[in-house]
């Protein structure tokens, strides 16, 4: 095996290595960023949603108390408002889900599916955790959900939730006497749940870590090339050179010139030790002609 073939495989191999190495960091950074992307984008929507809430609560409910009397107004109410505030962002982004799921709801529509209860059972079990993040596969890839307590911590939430007696009878002719009742004080009745696709952020963190690890192997080749020319022009050329010379003179061939290497380095020193053994090798032969 020759030196050429040794250092390009010592090469290889520990470039394979950190290449490796370089990867599997490159690929857990690029999928953990993506996955902050996203969740950064469900935190906002979720503040968003929030702020909506906090708006009907302040601004519009006050306003239709009066004809809440007369007819009830679903816009005043907190879910509604937030949920019709985030369809008009599905129309352009249908991927993006908002939900105010409940165990028990006023209205049918906003019953929690299977895993949006486990959701609210994890928060009901912990009274603690103030927020969940579930991955989930969908039907248009994966995705990822942030969810929200719906803890209820204001008594004029039971007005219209502890039993139907109590509940405005406009609103009990809309939704009747059956569903969305019995809340209690500080009860964890559902979740806000904001789903976000997850597809183009890990599509982009894919390509992200397919460009650079592409980019890594052409500068790997082009590092390759460069070097195995140093090593041809520095190293094995002169070595070539004088082995031949050495073989040459083994032989007993007596005009062979002599190979000077310019410079200081070890090849330079390896030529001049040569000349120098192979003149006294010529004198030694003469003396013994003599």
């Amino acid at each position: 095996m020759g030196l050429r073939t040794k250092f390009n495989l010592v090469f290889i191999l520990a470039f394979g290595i950190g290449m490796g190495l370089a990867a599997y960091l490159l690929y857990q950074t690029v999928q953990k960023n993506a996955r902050d992307e996203v969740r950064q984008n469900a935190e906002i929507m979720m503040q968003g949603a929030q702020a909506t809430r906090e708006y009907t609560v302040k601004q519009i409910r006050p306003l239709l108390e009066l004809q809440m009397k007369r007819q009830f107004i679903p816009n005043s109410v907190p879910s509604y408002a937030a949920q019709q505030n985030f369809a008009a962002l599905t129309q352009q982004y249908p991927e993006f889900t908002y939900k105010e799921a409940t165990l028990n709801p006023t209205n049918p529509k906003d019953r929690a599916t299977d895993w949006e209860a486990d959701i609210i059972n994890e928060f009901r079990n912990n009274s603690e955790r103030k927020e969940l993040v579930v991955e989930r596969q969908t039907a248009l890839g994966p995705a990822l959900s942030f969810a929200h307590p719906i803890q209820i911590k204001n008594e004029g939430c039971l007005e219209c939730h502890s039993i139907p007696a109590n509940a405005p009878a406009t609103m009990r002719a809309v939704y009747g006497d059956s569903n969305g009742y019995g809340w209690k004080l500080n009860e964890v009745v559902g979740a806000q749940v904001v789903t976000v696709p997850m597809s183009l952020p890990l599509q982009r963190a894919k390509e992200t870590f397919i460009t650079f690890m592409a980019i890594q192997g052409a500068v790997f080749l082009v590092i390759l090339i460069i070097l195995n020319i140093l090593l041809h022009v520095v190293v094995i050329k002169p070595v070539v050179k004088i082995s031949d010379m050495a073989s040459r003179v083994s032989l007993g061939e007596e005009e062979v010139p002599e190979y000077v290497k310019p410079g200081k380095d070890e090849i330079a020193s390896l030529s001049a030790s040569f000349n120098r053994m192979r003149r006294s090798l010529e004198n030694a032969m003469k003396m013994l002609g003599e």
